[in-house]
């Protein structure tokens, strides 16, 4: 699609109605959309796990765990369950750390997975639903499995019907990469203490104030996905490098990456997206983004109540990059807080599908996921 690298804001508009009008753009107006009974019923299930368990171990791969990853080690909320995680890979090593950590204690499982198939959650869950009915029984067990899948089929449906598990249902109109702000991670952020009405505030301001489509020329995210497309098709920058100054930014920067890996990386198109966190990176990325190749442009998030020693980092950083040909694009928000992180899911989500779109890209599918999927069944 070319343009004229400007923001244009009737073809912005245009390819914002295309988004929240395809089948999979339900997470688009979520925030404005969301069902109060059942942020209600989020809350009721998430003070029952808080009850009785020291632990809940989040079983999920990819969308499903980790935006409320981010979150949760963004903010470091104080609950008297912890969340573990686990069905993220296939390591036995790492499946056994979070057996160990549980020792005897009492705990929890939430099963995050549309189909119930996929293979690293399938067997974490095997092994968790193992040690809780030796802890508790097969029956009493079932009290202390949650599961947030698909509303009608699938074999983790059927499980959780039969077992009368504790269970939410994934909307079929959102992938895992958009869902944070779903049911896919309203439950764990509930149960970690996380404020997830600021949460939703914070999208919902995002989605009103950015996306107004009396102002689209003057809006930060439509200029920051025009910005993308740019400098990708005319200063040939295929890398993208996400930078903030707060080390606890760091699952953030891995949910981000997925987000834009899958949704532009088809059709042998697309930027890389890569991250740093400074100024810890400094020392080590830092010389190559001085002078390495210039096929790279920076994203960097400021946080605008930072210290003055970081500020000041990131200010010189700005300068030094700049001054070494790097064009760095600045997200500015007031705190590392529910409110602006809210806000950020519905940026980066909103700017990677319109970006996606600029380049003719569609952001919500990923078939060549799929090919190495159907082969490791093969071998297994």
């Amino acid at each position: 699609m070319e343009t004229n690298f400007s923001v244009d804001p009737k073809l912005a508009e245009r390819l914002l109605f295309e988004i929240e009008s395809d089948q999979m753009g339900g997470w688009y107006d979520l925030p404005n959309t969301y069902n109060v009974d059942e942020i209600k019923h989020i809350k009721e299930l998430a003070r029952k796990i808080q009850s009785t368990s020291k632990f809940l171990v989040c079983i999920g791969v990819g969308g499903s765990y980790l935006g409320h990853r981010a979150v949760i080690e963004a903010l470091s909320p104080k609950s008297p369950t912890k969340i573990l995680y686990a069905g993220n890979s296939l390591s036995t090593r790492e499946l056994n750390k979070v057996i160990d950590e549980i020792g005897d204690d009492d705990f929890s499982i939430l099963v995050i997975s549309k189909s119930g198939t996929t293979i690293e959650p399938a067997l974490a869950f095997d092994a968790f639903k193992q040690k809780l009915q030796k802890k508790y029984g097969e029956k009493d067990s079932c009290s202390r499995i949650f599961v947030t899948t698909d509303a009608n089929h699938g074999a983790l449906h059927d499980e959780a019907i039969a077992n009368h598990y504790g269970s939410l249902t994934i909307p079929n109109d959102i992938g895992g990469r958009y869902s944070v702000l779903s049911t896919v991670g309203l439950l764990p952020l509930a149960v970690a203490n996380v404020n997830i009405d600021k949460l939703l505030e914070g999208a919902k301001f995002c989605r009103d104030k950015m996306l107004n489509t009396g102002d689209l020329g003057n809006s930060m995210l439509v200029r920051y996905a025009f910005d993308r497309y740019r400098l990708y098709k005319k200063d040939g920058c295929d890398v993208e490098v996400l930078a903030s100054f707060e080390p606890s930014m760091l699952y953030f920067n891995e949910w981000w990456k997925q987000l834009f890996g899958e949704s532009e990386g088809k059709n042998y198109q697309g930027i890389f997206p890569a991250s740093v966190v400074y100024t810890t990176d400094l020392h080590s990325m830092g010389q190559y983004m001085q002078q390495g190749r210039r096929n790279i442009f920076e994203t960097i998030i400021e946080f605008a109540d930072n210290s003055g020693a970081n500020l000041a980092a990131e200010k010189a950083t700005v300068y030094a990059h700049r001054l070494g040909g790097i064009e760095v694009l600045e997200i500015k928000v007031p705190s590392l807080d529910e409110l602006s992180l809210g806000f950020l899911f519905q940026f980066f989500e909103t700017a990677c599908a319109l970006s996606a779109k600029l380049m003719g890209i569609n952001p919500f599918d990923q078939p060549g996921v799929e090919v190495y999927k159907q082969k490791m069944r093969e071998l297994l």
